[in-house]
């Protein structure tokens, strides 16, 4: 109690100026260490150079918001939805942080207008403000704790700017749904990082390629490697489901495979 009330008056001279009141238009408090907050919105193309020699940008509070992210929308969709199952949570949990939803957070509580980047002309596409919220959730993680990053997601993001029922009603989850095929089928399905590059806007592009029975079945390329694998998932899932001849060729190599593995284990004189 004494430490929240000194913290308090350590602000008070501070509260009023910028940039701690566009920070708390954002965040519906003020920050304590406002370093993390700036360093959220900093993207790597205008990376600084501290004392130290050391180049800092909003990548490593991106790495960590992205891990907090998920466990906060966890939490959120199990309580919200008591009596889903694991898959639908898991749709659910995906469909609220993939990029086009922080996207759109991002730019309706402002963080466009903060956000400090060198970039020119970013593709419309580019996720560059999502990247940027999922940094800031980061900092408040670091600077406030789990309970105060999660009532921020859930009080300033997702009641205010998402509504939950509408959300479930979105597209399913591509990914998801193609390794729910793969267990009912007990085919095994990889996902293959098989390129990352720089684009003209100096941002990092992933591609993906998903792997079943060694066969390419899906191609997909994203501004995050999350990304990258539900465009990769939802073109092999739609293969399957639409081309008969493709999906009846992964069924003859898995059968082929399946009785080569019985005849080796079965029949002595083919073991090695």
């Amino acid at each position: 109690m004494f430490r929240k009330i000194y913290r308090g008056i350590r602000l008070l001279p501070k509260r009023g100026k910028e940039p701690y009141v566009s920070f708390y238009k954002i965040l519906g408090f003020y920050p304590l260490n406002i370093m993390l907050y700036e360093q959220a919105l900093l993207h790597k193309s205008s990376s600084m150079k501290l004392k130290d020699g050391r180049w800092i940008n909003n990548e490593r509070l991106e790495f960590l918001g992205d891990a907090i992210l998920d466990a906060i929308v966890a939490d959120i969709v199990f309580k919200e939805f008591e009596y889903k199952k694991e898959g639908f949570l898991t749709n659910m949990r995906s469909k609220i942080v993939q990029r086009e939803t922080l996207n759109k957070l991002a730019l309706e509580i402002g963080i466009d207008k903060l956000i400090k980047t060198s970039a020119r002309n970013m593709a419309p596409n580019t996720h560059m403000y999502g990247n940027a919220l999922e940094a800031l959730i980061g900092a408040i993680y670091l600077d406030q704790g789990y309970r105060a990053a999660k009532r921020f997601v859930f009080e300033r993001l997702i009641q205010k700017h998402l509504n939950i029922e509408s959300v479930a009603e979105l597209e399913a989850n591509y990914k998801s749904r193609l390794i729910e095929w793969s267990q009912k089928h007990k085919i095994s399905v990889g996902f293959d990082l098989v390129d990352s590059f720089v684009d003209e806007n100096n941002t990092t592009i992933f591609k993906t390629a998903v792997i079943i029975m060694g066969e390419q079945a899906g191609l997909g390329a994203g501004y995050s490697k999350k990304e990258s694998q539900q465009k990769a998932a939802k073109e092999a899932y739609n293969k399957l489901q639409r081309n008969t001849a493709f999906r009846n060729h992964i069924f003859k190599l898995y059968e082929q495979q399946r009785q080569l593995h019985n005849e080796k284990y079965v029949n002595p004189l083919n073991r090695t």
